[in-house]
């Protein structure tokens, strides 16, 4: 205890000797020095070893560069007054206090740069793009920025990431320019946007690498006119014994051998309903056989099939089959053909017309002969090296095989383990898998193949590309599906006071909501174009989703979550989706026919709509006298003509003019209760709540019917 004041003494003088210099040199140290010289008492107690301690603590808090730009602006006003810094002072050294003192600067100086990007209207930041980080940026809260994401039909949270093209969507609402941080060379391990670059164009056309290819011949025509019978009479197959109601709901694809030579067929719907897919199929094809009943003749959906293959530029070849049914007519259905252009040779024209039975295998053969000749016509040809290119014909999910997709290979061949494009779909060739349901190698031109491995079902339509590796079919994949779900980012349109009322009006309109699965994308492309064109002006259809493969359980949460029906055309259900449809109180409907699930639509749609109630009139009655009773007041009346029922409904009429409209609560032949008062009698009557009975008014009782409305 008395070896401590020694350091204490040394220390006063010290501060003795400093209060002793001029003024101007005490003023840079007197914010440093004011913090330990407290005074003597205060240092010889142990109280005063506590601040000492604390001293250095706050040090730790900055960086070493920060740590350096202070003691810079410590030290420069006070190195030229006193050459005698404290740094050899164990007491007045430490000028830690400034340190702290000094770290709100560097705030400052940060948020000054944010008030500067504010001002100029630029956001800079760098991925993930974080919608709270954004929300600091922009100078907004975290929620402004997720209420103005779901007026673009966006839901997230603050801590989820969005897209650059949000983003800038969104900064450019707001009034700010949205860009992403560059760093500098090896700064970061953040990677540069990668381009995305579009598929391969096909190089030209060399004429000397160019071989035969088989054709490509579509059958087409009105539903039930004998083109899948006549197909497999061809094959010797028996496709339409598989079909749901003897029609044909897919386009399938053939490949049949006759000598030498190979054919592709292609077999495409005649119901309506699939006037996308015969467009499909025409604009892929080289020759397109149009199947006529010598019977029914041409029909509405022929005509539209000529139509399709007109504006496809192909050749059309006529087969009229039936002919050894008892109503054949072959002179009227050349004469119809003849109205729709198609002239048959005979006639002076250029129409290949052959005269078929499927049933029979009649003129099977010529007409195989006529498609070769016409192909050796047209001299069709393809490269079958480099990377394949081609359509997708048909689409859908498989058990045990995941996605599935039937393409017709164009140019180049299809091998097992290329790299494959198809829309916003990719994947890696598993397997290819013929028309007989064998396994191949590869698929040249004009050759129908299934493929596995993708990773979704593409659109029917759609051109797939071999790419040279997985990762670049992948880039593009992702580049086109942000393309697809960005172009549904629209914000609603807003209520203005011209719209309210239709507004107001559509919100009172009732909504049929429906889930569709389908066993393939074209039919279900084919349904959903079906329902849209139910017109009615009362009720709205909305399809909720659509997508290929068995129902499953997300189907019925998605179906319960929006109140909708779910709807499956030759598809199945998985037990736990009927578990959960049983559970959640959600239908489910399947159908194998789709002018069936049309008609049962269209019946559910017409079930939602309200009964019209209509007026039906029963007899009207005079008042002659009015009683009062000590209760209520009574009618007396005489009953001019029909009838005055119990329970109706009545309305009260004063010189022509309604008053009042409710039910006849009391009707009273005398003293006794009546059902009903015919014409010429009288009859007490009260309606409802109504005491103002005046002579000479006018009691009209009628009843109210319900109609079912129509669409």
């Amino acid at each position: 205890m008395n070896a401590a004041p020694a350091p204490v003494k040394k220390s006063a003088s010290k501060a003795a000797s400093d209060d002793s210099k001029p003024k101007a040199a005490a003023k840079p140290v007197k914010t440093a020095a004011k913090a330990p010289v407290v005074s003597k008492k205060a240092e010889h107690s142990p109280v005063s070893k506590t601040p000492k301690a604390k001293v250095p603590a706050p040090r730790q808090v900055l960086t070493a560069s920060e740590q350096r730009m202070v003691e810079n602006k410590v030290e420069k006003p006070a190195a030229e007054p006193t050459p005698q810094a404290p740094k050899s002072d164990p007491v007045a050294a430490p000028p830690a206090p400034l340190k702290p003192a000094e770290s709100p600067t560097l705030a400052a100086d940060d948020t000054a740069l944010a008030a500067r990007q504010l001002q100029d209207k630029i956001v800079v930041i760098k991925p993930p793009i974080i919608v709270k980080d954004l929300a600091a940026k922009l100078g907004l809260k975290p929620d402004q920025i997720i209420h103005h994401l779901r007026e673009m039909n966006i839901f997230t949270s603050a801590n989820q990431s969005v897209e650059e093209e949000v983003a800038r969507k969104l900064s450019l609402k707001l009034g700010f320019t949205f860009e992403i941080e560059k760093r500098e060379k090896g700064a970061g391990q953040v990677h540069a946007p990668v381009k995305i670059v579009a598929p391969p164009k096909p190089e030209p056309v060399v004429p000397s690498e160019l071989l035969p290819r088989p054709p490509v011949i579509t059958f087409m025509g009105h539903v039930d006119h004998g083109k899948t019978s006549l197909l497999d009479a061809i094959r010797k197959a028996h496709v339409t014994a598989g079909e749901a109601g003897g029609i044909t709901q897919h386009i399938g694809a053939y490949t049949v051998r006759r000598g030498d030579h190979l054919i592709t067929f292609l077999d495409t719907p005649g119901h309506e309903a699939f006037t996308a897919m015969r467009a499909r199929g025409a604009n892929i094809t080289d020759i397109v056989v149009l199947v006529v009943a010598a019977d029914d003749g041409i029909m509405a959906t022929t005509i539209e099939a000529i139509n399709h293959a007109r504006a496809a530029k192909v050749q059309i070849m006529v087969a009229i089959n039936k002919i050894d049914l008892p109503g054949a007519n072959l002179n009227r259905v050349k004469g119809q053909l003849q109205e729709q252009g198609l002239v048959p040779e005979e006639y002076g024209g250029d129409t290949i017309i052959c005269e078929v039975s499927a049933t029979k295998g009649v003129g099977i053969e010529k007409l195989l002969e006529m498609m070769l000749l016409q192909a050796e016509i047209l001299e069709l040809k393809a490269n079958p090296r480099g990377l394949s290119r081609g359509t997708v014909i048909e689409s859908q999910f498989e058990q045990g095989r995941g996605p599935t997709a039937t393409v017709l290979v164009q140019h180049g061949t299809l091998q097992v383990g290329d790299a494959i494009l198809a829309g916003p779909r990719y994947g890696r060739v598993k397997a290819l898998i013929n028309d007989l349901g064998q396994n191949v190698k590869e698929a040249g031109p004009s050759i129908p193949v299934k493929v596995l491995g993708l990773d979704g079902a593409p659109s029917p339509g759609e051109e797939y590309n071999v790419l040279k590796n997985e990762r670049e079919a992948r880039e593009l994949a992702e580049d086109r599906s942000d393309k697809i779900r960005l172009g549904k980012l629209e914000a609603p349109p807003k209520i203005t006071l011209e719209n309210l009322f239709e507004a107001i009006a559509d919100e009172q309109r009732k909504v049929l909501k429906l889930v569709i699965k389908g066993d393939a994308q074209g039919s279900v492309e084919a349904i959903i174009t079906s329902l849209r064109k139910i017109d009615s002006k009362k009720i709205d259809l909305e399809i909720v989703s659509s997508s290929v493969g068995a129902i499953s359980e997300s189907d019925i949460l998605l179906a319960k979550a929006s109140q909708a029906v779910v709807i499956g055309f030759n598809t199945r259900t998985d037990n736990a989706a009927a578990n959960a449809a049983k559970r959640e109180g959600v239908q489910i409907k399947l159908f194998s026919i789709i002018y069936e699930l049309i008609d049962q639509v269209k019946e559910a749609m017409a079930g939602l709509l309200d009964p019209e109630l209509r007026e039906t009139p029963l007899g009207t009655a005079i008042v002659k006298q009015v009683f009062q009773l000590s209760k209520f007041p009574v009618a007396g009346c005489s009953v001019q003509n029909g009838r005055i029922v119990r329970n109706g409904r009545a309305r009260v009429l004063r010189k022509r003019q309604p008053i009042y409209d409710g039910a006849v609560v009391t009707l009273k032949r005398f003293q006794d209760d009546a059902a009903e008062v015919r014409a010429g009698l009288e009859c007490g009557i009260r309606l409802g709540d109504f005491n103002e009975y005046l002579v000479d008014d006018i009691i009209e009782c009628y009843q109210l019917d319900k109609f079912p409305q129509a669409l």
